[in-house]
């Protein structure tokens, strides 16, 4: 699901203003980085009041069906800017408007230019042109999306200055037949060791402690580069800078990882105990049909392979339910794993059609109600796993990253363990503390778990 972005307001040295909404994933924020890196630059002020923004830009996400309404509400929503505002120009970036295109500008005449993936790093040069026009009209950038950004890109980092999203590469080689990824990000396209390395260690010399890995298909990275083991490369290359302390891949697909790798993972400090894979099913015919790897017996097999070799780990997966032809058994099936498994972490997706993709030629599609009754069931059953097993944290003293002041109350500080990603994953609300030197945002403190719910924890500052 879509998340949108607050953006702090800046300033200057032109008096054009603009106005950034980001919504999408952790990929997403970071073209959206980019796009504010270009434009901050070039000398445009950031204004987080839309009424006050000549040009706004939306980066849009296309990847299921309620992500893409949610990018169209938007575009209607600021475009309503153009009339009760200063706003000139309006943009919609990323996947949607690399997806759909022409469509965008003939459904919404409130666009002036739809930029695709391929163009992010012209963002500036396509605002500057646009507004220059005496008479603005609809416009189109598109060029097939090989663009991907490297370790010199200006970059302005949203959200707290102690955790960076780096992304290692783009695009995807799989063929999963419900997904249109490839579609809108191209194949995959892996950024260099060194590159990559170059920008974490200008992010930890930044104060960065955090650094999480992400990709369309992480556990391959690399693969168009001609490395065999390039995750295992790059992390190997990644756990000596100075500064950081925890390195967390994500979306790494559920194939059989090397012992190398095992054993990084299990052996060093930095890499955080934190397994992201999407699993998407787990009934072998649904498997077949969405095209994905592996068999119920063999991903069985790796999860607990890899909790036997890695204490501690932290194990988050997602899953599909109403997939085409999706029946009772099987979905019962999938609900007997959850509970069979207990996974640290669940997201629940409902199927939608996406154009392009196989999957809309299958028959035996199930109905809005059904797959939506699905996930709830699903979702209800996950949670009675996460109290159970944050219940189990209680009277533990756990290493925390303070992020700062809550979304709950500023009085009250919130970060997070190694087990919990930002922003998907639940906080620990911290409590007491050294009256002379309260943690800041960016410390490392011990904490004494005291409370548990489902997802969140309370827990007491000792140290």
């Amino acid at each position: 699901m879509a998340a949108r972005k607050s953006l702090p307001v800046t300033t200057g040295a032109r008096s054009t203003t603009i106005g950034f909404v980001n919504l999408g994933c952790a990929k997403n924020q970071v073209d959206a980085e980019v796009m504010l890196g270009s434009l901050t630059a070039e000398g445009y002020a950031l204004t987080a009041d839309a009424a006050q923004a000549d040009v706004i830009v939306i980066n849009t996400c296309g990847f299921v069906e309620e992500a893409k309404q949610e990018s169209i509400n938007a575009i209607i929503e600021y475009g309503s800017f153009k009339k009760t505002g200063r706003c000139k120009v309006l943009v919609a970036a990323g996947c949607l408007a690399q997806r759909y295109q022409g469509e965008l500008l003939e459904e919404l005449p409130e666009l002036d230019a739809v930029v695709g993936t391929g163009e992010i790093g012209r963002i500036a040069e396509i605002c500057r042109t646009t507004l220059a026009a005496e008479r603005p009209s609809q416009q189109l950038w598109m060029a097939p999306p090989p663009y991907l950004y490297d370790g010199l890109t200006p970059r302005l980092r949203l959200g707290p200055p102690h955790t960076a999203y780096v992304k290692i590469a783009e695009g995807c080689n799989r063929n999963c037949a419900f997904c249109a990824i490839p579609l809108m990000r191209g194949k995959q396209r892996s950024r260099t060791v060194a590159s990559i390395v170059e920008e974490v260690r200008r992010l930890a010399a930044e104060g960065v402690k955090e650094i999480n890995l992400i990709s369309q298909d992480t556990i391959n990275y690399g693969v168009d580069l001609g490395l065999k083991r390039g995750l295992t490369a790059l992390l190997k290359a990644l756990v000596d800078i100075p500064g950081l302390r925890w390195i967390r891949p994500f979306y790494l697909y559920p194939q059989p990882i090397d012992e190398e790798l095992i054993e990084l993972y299990a052996g060093s400090e930095r890499i955080a105990k934190y397994l992201d894979m999407p699993l998407q099913h787990i009934n072998d015919e649904v498997l077949g049909r969405m095209h994905r790897l592996g068999t119920k017996a063999s991903i069985t097999d790796l999860i607990e392979g890899l909790r036997r070799r890695i204490p501690g780990l932290t194990v988050r997966t997602g899953f599909i339910v109403g997939y085409p032809g999706e029946t009772n058994a099987q979905f019962a099936e999938l609900k007997r794993y959850l509970t069979d498994m207990e996974f640290d972490r669940v997201g629940v997706f409902l199927y939608s059609d996406e154009e392009g993709t196989p999957a809309v030629e299958l028959t035996r599609k199930l109905d809005r109600q059904r797959i939506e009754a699905r996930r709830t069931e699903l979702m209800a059953l996950q949670e009675s796993i996460a109290l159970k097993k944050s219940r189990l944290m209680v009277g533990r003293t756990l290493e925390v990253l303070v992020d700062g002041p809550s979304e709950e109350s500023p009085l009250l500080l919130a970060g997070r363990h190694e087990g919990q990603a930002p922003d998907i994953d639940g906080v620990v609300y911290l409590s007491d503390g050294p009256a002379d030197r309260p943690p800041l945002a960016g410390d490392l403190v011990k904490v004494t778990i005291t409370e548990a719910a489902a997802y969140d924890l309370v827990g007491c500052i000792v140290g």
